[in-house]
């Protein structure tokens, strides 16, 4: 959670639009010595936030299960937080390096960190499961969830590493250089304070949806399949909507920093048209086969047929709320480029008190129904509401974004996703006939179906003229902010 709050959100937002005004309008050196500032600052702040998560291990782990659950791990769950917890240093210093990067629309090196750091990941995965390799591990390490936690302290150490030189080749320097009162660095503290519950609203709820999950009324394996539902929509966000939103937020921030309000506007709409472009069939997709794609990820080992339908059922009411999680991750960078986090952090609260509210109305009003996926449910449900009083607040604020143009897109997506989703739902009578020949001819049987459905979703569009299709293949085409005011020109 404090990973994504800092690495992958509050730093970024905060951090971009003051260097990106500093780079405009002061002199390199002193731009520099603002992020050099920044940089030692976060790391002695993250140092001392790891010290206090190894220190206060045993409180974090109950913080997380206050509603009871299982405790029989509750030991190995302590001593994995320790190592795991100095992560937040590392990871942090690499969002700093990241923010910079993307800066000078610098993407594709930040975005390489992330894979290798999975790559590291993987192979300590791989090496847990592997006998010869585990036994010559050291005796403390041979257990594979302890060799898998120092593999992600091994992936945390890389993904800073690897942008370093790029850095340097800049203009970073590295010496110490620890300043709190710097006017640039105050600004950036008061900045990241409110945008951590801003645009970090999704962990948060993330995080309120686990410990609902650990209430005993919920059947054993909800946390898992919370946890695995969401790494399927993430796995969407990822590709798509953060991605175009942490190229936006600089390019935003400039055209803020210029007075060029309008054409941020028209950027805001033209990356939200494209984003629910995806996301909406993308939901649909995972709505219908959440079964046969959950069996094809994971079913297999330890995880049985229980345990996907725990999971899909997770997938499904998480799925619900895809498009308004892409929409979130678009509209809350348009105020942290005007330099305002504050709205975002008081919606966010309001956010956060609705979820709340329906996770205890689902645990005790709609639990028969609903069982493991009511926290998921809740979550999606307040993942409307939080985008829709942003859009609002924004639009009152500079005027219109778009909304006629934004709700014809819908209309004619919403068509194209209807024809997918025909196909998808007849595909499922061929998955079933293809479950009893083996796990190879399942997937083989699933990736049919998917590529169909996708077909028909592309053909449709086209033969509806959708413009999305045409400025989707502009921005894979061209990456950069470019891209999108081609587009939108």
């Amino acid at each position: 959670m404090i990973r994504r709050l800092v690495a992958e959100g509050a730093l970024s937002a905060s951090f971009i639009p003051i260097f990106s005004a500093q780079l405009r309008d002061r002199s390199s050196s002193e731009a520099w010595a603002f992020a050099q500032k920044v940089f030692w600052d976060v790391a002695l702040a993250l140092a001392a936030v790891a010290v206090l998560g190894v220190v206060f291990s045993r409180q974090v782990v109950h913080l997380f299960t206050m509603f009871g659950g299982s405790r029989a791990h509750w030991e190995l769950a302590v001593s994995l937080n320790r190592i795991v917890f100095p992560c937040v240093f590392l990871l942090g210093l690499a969002a700093v390096a990241t923010a910079i990067l993307n800066s000078f629309h610098v993407f594709g090196l930040p975005a390489w960190t992330s894979v290798f750091f999975n790559v590291v990941v993987i192979v300590m995965s791989v090496a847990t499961v592997y006998q010869p390799v585990l036994r010559r591990l050291p005796q403390g390490f041979r257990t594979p969830a302890v060799a898998l936690a120092i593999g992600i302290l091994c992936g945390a150490a890389v993904q800073l590493a690897m942008q370093i030189p790029s850095l340097a080749g800049r203009g970073m320097r590295f010496l110490p250089k620890v300043s709190f009162s710097d006017p640039g660095v105050r600004k950036f503290g008061a900045l990241m304070g409110p945008s951590f519950l801003g645009i970090g609203v999704y962990e948060i709820n993330r995080v309120v949806d686990m410990v609902f999950a650990t209430h005993w009324r919920m059947p054993s394996g909800s946390v898992a399949s919370l946890y695995l539902a969401d790494r399927i929509v993430q796995l969407v966000l990822g590709s798509y909507a953060i991605a175009m939103a942490t190229a936006l937020l600089p390019a935003m921030s400039q055209q803020f920093a210029a007075g060029n309000y309008e054409e941020m506007k028209r950027m805001f709409a033209f990356a939200l048209r494209v984003v629910l472009f995806i996301a909406v069939p993308a939901a649909v997709g995972l709505i219908l086969l959440r079964r046969p794609i959950v069996q094809a990820l994971f079913q297999h080992g330890e995880f049985v047929a229980e345990s996907t339908a725990l999971t899909a059922r997770a997938l499904l009411y998480y799925a619900l709320g895809l498009p308004a999680f892409a929409a979130i991750k678009l509209v809350t960078p348009m105020y942290y480029s005007a330099q305002d986090t504050m709205t975002p952090a008081r919606v966010g609260a309001w956010a956060l008190a609705v979820n709340v509210a329906l996770n205890v109305a689902c645990l005790f009003f709609f639990f028969r129904r609903l069982s493991n996926g009511s926290p998921a449910l809740a979550s999606s449900l307040a993942a409307y509401f939080n985008f829709a009083l942003l859009f609002i607040l924004f639009r009152r604020r500079f005027g219109r974004l778009g909304g006629r143009r934004i709700v014809k897109s819908l209309v004619r997506i919403a068509a194209c996703a209807a024809g997918m989703a025909a196909v998808a739902g007849a595909g499922l009578s061929f998955l079933r006939l293809a479950e009893g020949r083996g796990a190879l001819s399942g997937i083989g049987a699933l990736a049919a179906v998917m590529v169909v459905s996708i077909g028909v979703y592309f053909g449709s569009a086209w033969a509806l003229r959708c413009e999305e299709l045409s400025e989707l293949f502009l921005v894979l085409r061209r990456p950069e902010p470019a891209a999108a005011s081609a587009a939108v020109e």
